[in-house]
């Protein structure tokens, strides 16, 4: 991903769907080019594949630990985009817990958005 070849991965993924497994260890990357790059599989596939991306959301959560703040705030947003009220229970955890202000901001912003969804 981090070469720039997300057009690859994109048809990769839509030949073996069990590639999407491998989006929460992107998104708990340190790069950021990678990091975008496993939201906008998340975008890509989200249409026809929620359920699938649904069942990903605890393991994607995961990095929510990550010591690296900009990586939580970009796992916030792939739950976000995902959404569900899964996403939701792990994100609540962060609009409180979370030492840095930013990302609790970002969490609470995601389940506005999720709730504003649904």
């Amino acid at each position: 991903m981090d070469a720039g070849f997300l057009e690859n991965i994109i048809d990769m993924i839509r030949k073996d769907r069990n590639l999407l497994d491998l989006v929460p260890v992107l998104i708990g990357d340190e790069r950021q080019r990678v990091r975008i790059g496993a939201v906008a599989l998340a975008e890509t596939f989200l249409e026809g594949n929620r359920d699938d991306l649904i069942a990903l959301v605890p393991s994607i959560a995961a990095a929510l630990e990550n010591e690296n703040p900009s990586v939580r705030a970009d796992t916030v947003y792939i739950l976000s985009l995902i959404g569900g009220n899964l996403a939701i229970s792990y994100l609540k955890q962060k609009t409180s817990l979370d030492v840095n202000p930013m990302v609790r901001q970002a969490a609470i912003e995601a389940i506005g958005d999720i709730e504003g969804r649904n």
